[in-house]
Order: C-alpha cells, then sequence, then structure tokens
C-alpha cells in the first residue's frame, strides 16, 4: 500500500470538500438551509465550531482514502474511484442522512437534497483519491513470493 498517496488524495480530496461544501450549503442549498434553520445550530455556534468539523472531515478523508486502497482492484483509477464514493455514500445514506430526516425537524426537500449531495460529492471525492492514488511498487518495502 503506498502510504504517501494515501495521505496526499485524502488532503486533496479535503481540500476540494471545503469548496464544494461551501458552494452547496451557502449558494445551492442556502434558501433550503434557510428554511430548515429551526433544526440547526445558529450560524455563529456552527462558525465556531468548524473547526473542530474540519479537523474530523481529514479523518474521514483518511479513512475513506485507506478504504479505497485497500479495496483497489487495479482498473482506472478515477472511475473505480467514483463507484467507491457512491457505495460509501450509500452506507452514509443508510446511517446518517436519512436517520437525520427521522429525527431533526427537517422536511422531506432537505432530506432528498442530502441524498443527492452525499452520491455526488462522494462519487467527486472518490474520483479525486482515485486519480491520485497509486499502489506501491512490488520492490517498495515488501517481498512478492513467486
Amino acid at each position: 500500500m503506498n502510504y504517501a498517496r494515501i495521505v496526499t488524495a485524502a488532503v486533496v480530496a479535503w481540500v476540494v470538500s471545503i469548496g464544494i461544501g461551501f458552494l452547496v450549503n451557502e449558494v445551492l442549498l442556502r434558501d433550503l438551509m434557510l428554511a430548515n434553520a429551526a433544526a440547526m445550530r445558529p450560524q455563529e455556534e456552527m462558525i465556531a465550531k468548524l473547526p473542530l468539523g474540519f479537523a474530523f472531515l481529514l479523518v474521514g478523508f483518511l479513512a475513506f482514502a485507506y478504504a479505497y486502497a485497500k479495496g483497489y482492484e487495479g482498473g482506472h483509477g478515477p472511475m473505480e474511484g467514483v463507484r467507491f464514493g457512491v457505495v460509501v455514500a450509500i452506507v452514509v445514506i443508510g446511517f446518517g442522512v436519512i436517520w437525520q430526516y427521522v429525527v431533526f425537524p427537517i422536511d422531506g426537500t432537505m432530506a432528498v437534497a442530502g441524498v443527492i449531495d452525499a452520491i455526488v460529492e462522494l462519487a467527486i471525492y472518490g474520483a479525486i483519491v482515485g486519480a491520485i492514488y497509486r499502489p506501491a511498487t512490488a520492490g517498495a518495502g515488501r517481498r512478492v513470493r513467486a
């Protein structure tokens, strides 16, 4: 496994995600977020907690890139990454997005937007990780048995 590439892929995807997160939440879904503001923290509280969120987002991207590398099957990196990202999105949707709708007072439109956003964003992040990650060569630290 190529740990340097895993970290590089994770950091690049993390940086891209910050820009995409701003675009999605502050531009594309702004009106929807405002319509569901009662279910969210006030803006000032969210901003104060952003460093914690960004730190754990990076941890999540490190795990995402590591899992991609563990399951890497040798295909076309970006397309394999998209497939991986969609599978992760399905996990996130099943374990998180739908449960946000069940638990918090957000409307159905917000839940659908969350589902679509998870699929699109995680496919993009998968493509990024897939484009950057390359396995270590056989001679780089491990023996290949004949």
